[in-house]
């Protein structure tokens, strides 16, 4: 009996332990396509920070003029300094929610976990529509706040 409540005190204990890491942790919620980036970090209040991709409709129609191949190699050099830019700026997060309506966030899931330098940095997706900027916002905090809960839904 004595060692059975010694376990549930010591979980108890790791679980206190591991909520309070989990709430020093930096977090940032992305939400994003291929045209801009809204990186907003969990904290109160929520800033975002807009990240946009230097390709314009205009330039396009000019590199359709050059040829297809050039618009190709224009279009990924241009999505690649895109996505170096998020990336750069998400080097000192914990965790990474990316959110939006197209493929971009799961490019960008892939470029970093294919970097070695983002291996400790939990990354997730989520599909969602296209949104409002509160809307994203209110998404992130809720994202954020739910995980937090349940680890004290655990704990308790």
């Amino acid at each position: 009996m004595e060692s059975r409540l010694f376990k549930t005190k010591y979980k108890f204990i790791n679980e206190r332990i591991k909520q309070n890491n989990d709430d020093n942790q930096k977090k940032i919620g992305i939400w994003m396509d291929h045209a801009s980036a809204h990186l907003m970090e969990y904290a109160d209040p929520i800033v975002t920070k807009i990240i946009t991709s230097d390709s314009t409709h205009v330039e396009k129609q000019f590199t359709l003029q050059k040829g297809e191949s050039f618009m190709q190699r224009k279009n990924q050099q241009q999505e690649a300094a895109y996505y170096d830019s998020i990336a750069v700026s998400l080097r000192d997060y914990d965790e990474v929610l990316l959110l939006g309506p197209t493929d971009a966030k799961t490019e960008l899931q892939n470029i970093l976990k294919a970097d070695l330098s983002f291996s400790k940095i939990k990354i997730e997706t989520v599909q969602t529509d296209k949104m409002t900027d509160n809307q994203e916002v209110a998404f992130v905090r809720d994202y954020f706040s739910k995980k937090r809960s349940t680890l004290l839904l655990m704990v308790v």
